[in-house]
């Protein structure tokens, strides 16, 4: 049944209008946006002094509530696309760590004999992070898996995903990366560069072959200085380049990520969580990959040198994160988690935006941006405790 949202404000993809409405389809689509001077007919939904967002897109995130991707457990990504509507999310790329060949194409073959079966977040692609990687910045990746990058496992990896790999991280440094970039971005894939020590030629580099996204930008990459301006130099540099950011408060510092947002732009940034299964679940100890993780004070750390390992955060906290930083708008706070990501992936024909024709995957929050309510499909999928 189709109805029209009565809202204090609407983040719409060009604009921010406040009040007015907002129809929803018998379909379950975003209709048309009616200013409050012209009220429709028709069943309204009050939602008096709220704000309406997309729903957020999560591009990198590899486990919760006790599951992972490499896990290679349909059930368990089921249970995680359900939660993650708990966390504002309702459309996501399940991510991989390093591991074989066959541990990768095995999870390519799973996500892509089940995707659109899930009940809750809408999986729209797969993110392979690595395994084309290098030692010296490999954080909770395992360097036993690291090779130089191959056209013909991508092309296996991307067969056995009946075309869902949306994404690939690499380290612009290894042998045949400019290469490789070339090859996958022209088979419309985005290359993503991380967990790296390339310099800010060999960065620069990739980027001109066709790359367009640094990986959680400053975690994993070699840093700036005033001569070496490294990997975070040419991700703070080059233009019409995304960068991903986890803005839990432990991976960047708030002036640290404020300034990088100040830098790029909202256009440019994509908030991201790089969560892991112990994302929604109580501190003690877990595994990321095949290390032992313990997580205590909201940050997951290597129990061998004490390094993060990923992050526990929900998406959703990066938005009241962002706010309380004073780091940007609420206009750009929002863009930077759902328009912004879907488009660093090539989805935002899919998702990301209040669109007429868009499916109606919306947020209700509160003037903090303090999540209320979760709507798949123009249908509640969770609410939040009063």
């Amino acid at each position: 049944m189709s109805y029209y949202i009565h809202a204090a404000k609407f983040f719409l993809k060009n604009v921010t209008e406040i009040g007015g409405y907002l129809e929803v389809t018998d379909d379950g689509k975003f209709g048309e946006y009616l200013p409050e001077t012209a009220k429709p007919d028709g069943d309204i939904v009050e939602q008096s002094g709220k704000l309406i967002a997309p729903g957020l897109v999560d591009t990198h995130i590899h486990g919760l509530l006790g599951h992972d991707v490499m896990d290679n457990d349909w059930d368990g990504i089921e249970t995680m696309s359900k939660n993650l509507l708990k966390a504002g999310v309702t459309s996501w790329l399940p991510t991989t760590l390093t591991g074989s060949f066959d541990q990768l194409n095995e999870v390519c073959k799973t996500i892509a004999a089940h995707a659109g079966d899930e009940s809750g977040a809408k999986i729209q692609g797969i993110y392979f992070e690595g395994p084309y990687f290098t030692t010296k910045h490999k954080g909770a990746q395992n360097p036993k898996y690291f090779k130089n990058p191959s056209e013909q496992e991508y092309d296996a990896w991307q067969t056995s995903a009946d075309g869902l790999l949306k994404k690939i991280a690499i380290a612009p440094e290894r042998e045949g990366a400019t290469d490789f970039t070339r090859y996958a971005t022209a088979d419309g894939t985005v290359v993503a560069l991380g967990h790296s020590d390339a310099t800010f030629e060999q960065a620069k580099a990739c980027i001109e072959a066709g790359a367009t996204v640094f990986t959680h930008t400053f975690n994993g990459m070699s840093p700036l200085s005033h001569r070496e301006p490294g990997m975070v130099g040419a991700a703070m540099y080059l233009q019409g380049v995304d960068d991903e950011l986890i803005c839990d408060g432990h991976h960047v510092r708030p002036e640290v990520a404020t300034t990088l947002i100040r830098l790029k732009g909202a256009e440019h940034i994509a908030l991201i969580t790089d969560c892991m299964r112990a994302g929604m679940m109580p501190d003690g100890d877990y595994v990321l990959g095949e290390f032992p993780v313990y997580v205590k004070d909201g940050m997951a750390r290597m129990k061998d040198g004490d390094s993060l390992a990923g992050s526990v955060l929900e998406l959703k906290d990066a938005l009241t994160n962002l706010l309380a930083w004073n780091a940007a708008t609420p206009e750009a706070i929002i863009r930077m988690a759902s328009q912004t990501p879907a488009a660093s992936c090539n989805i935002d024909d899919q998702c990301g935006s209040i669109l007429p024709g868009r499916a109606a995957d919306y947020l209700v929050l509160d003037a903090d941006l303090k999540l209320e309510a979760t709507y798949l499909d123009g249908k509640l999928g969770y609410q939040a405790e009063a």
